[in-house]
């Protein structure tokens, strides 16, 4: 950790290139002519085989093994043969997707017709201001803005007017993403925090792709930079009291924070930041520690053992803690909330007067006075909630079937609000197409209230429990057209991720609209290696193949029973999703027909030998490591680019890569497209 006051800096401007690959592996709508085919569907072979890569003799070795790599040339990315190779994937990709441009246009007309024209926030109160963010009409960028509050007491009814364009507004544009992207051509702002006096705002910035986020610092009052010092690859950052005074992580050139070399938590008085750090707990394996500062004490969450044994559980659920700030370092501290071995707590928030906590549970189990939420799945997220002093708690309320709500709950009232919910258009008509209120669970005790509105009507959701391999439930999550959808002839696409305790993201996206809307099916398996703790550690290590396993199984579920036809499943998944796709139809090869792997994690077991790379590390905790040889052949048995069977029909995968992603790059995607189309030239009967 650094402390610093406010600087300036500047950035490196480099290219990012977007890598497309696009293969039929061994023409698989070939080998699948003699599977019953839906109605309607067509597919259009490519008019030239696929780019196929020079193969470079290379004996790679671990734990005794030694296996040969034809590919390891490709990590070399500043070779010109591989930059060639990249150019032909992306020519071959382009003809390949020809014959679908039309189709790709009217989609993006669509998905464009639906997106409000103006987009804000609603105003949140922090101190004597109102902040919020808008999208000017026509840009790109959000711009971040202020108000004070005492100057109209009538804000909030002026800034909904400005949304339909019916009044001016005067405001403190505090940053403005536009003007950065302007002057370099591209901008991502990461960590964004006012000082606490609200003179100073400091952010970083990506301006070229990298991830490597610069900091700056901006006067409040005069709208300048502060000029200091430059600091490349922040982290996160946190404002002490006095408001001049800036903490920081910062990584290396592999983008792993470095200055912070534990796990341990450390306290730092905000009103006197130089008098050095106070340790809260010490390290523990497997132990986490969330604090917040409330007056003269500390409230703790945290899943250490509550037994003298340590060892007793690997897998502990949170709970809450609290002691005087002058006691902590005692042993013993106050147990304030223990919930039950199968519940677990997942966030705290405090503010003044009220302590908020956030757990799982199913909707059955939520008592509606506390908090009332739509009878279908949801998701409930904090906003910011930045006003200490407030009795008034900001959630977003989000669903499949939902546009995501904006709510307001007076904790002291025990009363809500409904503060915004986005409007969505139909792509045809431009028509509301929201026209129906959800209901809410025991509905009788809100008569009178305000409602939220929702798609249950057009769009079905369900929340199913699959059975997998070992007898796990695994939830699936599933989304059909009342009027489109046709049981056993809808095509259908899986989603997945199962990493690093990440729950699949089921929350209100307009542009599914467009496949829903054609019959399509759309699914979310919650495999495990996310979700919470217990489920996480579930398929992380040599657990790993659960994650894979359970993905089948949902799969699986979604043809037996009916929701997909039989030969038009397809799947996707990003970063670690798509490791989890790509060994999924390397398993079973035949129940998918298509795959879509964005930014894919494919060459594990090579790119965790690699300590170089940005995430080897990081990763040894969430996929093993592989210089340990029982991890290692955990790790060689699932691998995708490992595991490509040769003597089998595979379905088609899009497959896309950024050439400068500092976190999947094209040398550990695309070693896995180049293998099948080797075996495709030179083995007659894979054709």
């Amino acid at each position: 950790m650094a402390m610093a006051r406010p600087f300036l800096l500047t950035s490196r401007v480099s290219t990012l290139r977007r890598v497309q690959i696009v293969h039929s592996f061994l023409f698989s709508s070939v080998c699948r002519r003699g599977q019953p085919s839906p109605p309607s569907t067509s597919f259009s072979l490519p008019s030239e085989s696929p780019p196929a890569a020079t193969k470079v003799p290379f004996a790679a070795s671990a734990h005794g093994r030694t296996w040969q790599d034809p590919y390891h040339w490709m990590r070399k990315t500043a070779d010109p043969d591989f930059i060639d190779h990249l150019r032909r994937e992306n020519t071959y990709a382009a003809g390949f997707m020809v014959d679908t441009e039309q189709l790709q246009r009217t989609l993006v007309r669509e998905m464009r017709s639906r997106l409000p024209a103006k987009v804000s926030t609603p105003p949140e109160r922090w101190g004597p201001w109102l902040y919020y963010q808008y999208i000017p009409e026509g840009k790109e960028y959000p711009v971040l803005c202020r108000r004070s509050e005492a100057s109209d007491s009538g804000f909030v009814n002026k800034l909904l007017c400005f949304a339909s364009g019916h009044s001016e507004r005067k405001e403190q544009i505090l940053l403005d993403w536009n003007e950065i992207a302007e002057q370099y051509g591209y901008v991502h702002v990461g960590a964004c925090r006012v000082s606490p006096d609200h003179n100073f705002i400091a952010y970083t910035v990506d301006v070229n792709g990298s991830e490597q986020f610069l900091l700056r610092i901006k006067d409040l009052g005069d709208g300048s930079i502060v000029q200091r010092s430059e600091v490349e690859g922040v982290v996160s950052l946190a404002w002490a009291r006095d408001g001049r005074t800036l903490f920081y992580t910062v990584s290396d050139e592999n983008q792993r924070p470095y200055r912070v070399l534990c796990t341990e938590v450390y306290v730092i008085d905000a009103a006197y930041p130089l008098d050095g750090l106070d340790r809260i707990c010490k390290r523990m394996p497997g132990v986490q520690v969330f604090v917040e500062h409330h007056y003269d004490s500390f409230y703790i969450l945290t899943n250490a053992p509550l037994s003298e044994n340590k060892e007793s559980s690997s897998v502990r659920s949170y709970y809450l803690i609290t002691c005087k700030v002058e006691h902590i370092h005692l042993p013993d501290l106050q147990r304030i909330i223990v919930p039950s071995e199968d519940v677990s707590f997942h966030d705290m928030d405090i503010f003044n007067q009220h302590l908020v906590l956030s757990k799982r549970l199913d909707v059955e189990d939520l008592n509606p006075w506390y908090f009332p939420v739509p009878t279908d799945l949801c998701s409930i997220a904090p906003g910011s909630n930045h006003d200490f002093m407030s009795s008034v708690y900001r959630v977003v309320l989000s669903s499949p079937v939902m546009p995501d709500v904006i709510v307001d709950y007076n904790m002291s009232e025990q009363t809500f609000s409904i503060v915004h919910q986005e409007e969505i258009k139909s792509a045809d008509t431009h028509e509301h197409l929201v026209s129906e209120c959800s209901e809410v669970k025991n509905d009788k005790n809100f008569i009178g209230v305000e409602r939220w509105e929702d798609f249950s009507s057009k769009y079905y959701c369900e929340r199913k429990q699959v059975i997998s391999h070992d007898g796990i439930k695994v939830p699936l999550t599933i989304m059909y057209s009342r009027n489109a959808w046709k049981k056993g002839e809808s095509p259908g696409l899986l989603h997945g991720y199962g990493a690093y305790g990440e729950a699949m993201d089921t929350s209100w996206c307009s542009d599914r609209l467009s496949l829903l809307d054609r019959g399509w099916v759309m699914a979310f398996a919650d495999v495990r290696g996310g979700g919470d703790s217990s489920w996480h550690e579930s398929g992380t290590g040599l657990t790993k193949p659960n994650s894979i396993h359970d993905f089948l199984s949902c799969a699986s579920f979604l043809i037996d029973k009916g929701y997909v036809h039989n030969g038009q499943l397809g799947a996707t998944g990003t970063s670690a999703g798509g490791l989890l796709v790509g060994a999924a139809i390397n398993m079973k090869t035949d129940l998918f027909c298509a795959a879509i792997l964005k930014v894919p994690f494919l060459d594990v077991c090579n790119s965790l030998m690699d300590p170089s790379l940005s995430l080897t590390i990081l990763d040894y905790e969430e996929f093993g490591n592989p210089h340990i040889e029982k991890q290692f052949e955990c790790i060689r048995s699932y691998s995708p680019y490992d595991n490509i069977p040769r003597a089998a029909c595979l379905p088609s995968v899009l497959v896309t890569a950024s050439y400068n992603d500092s976190r999947q790059t094209a040398l550990i995607t695309l070693p896995f497209s180049s293998l099948p189309v080797c075996w495709m030239n030179t083995n007659a009967n894979m054709v």
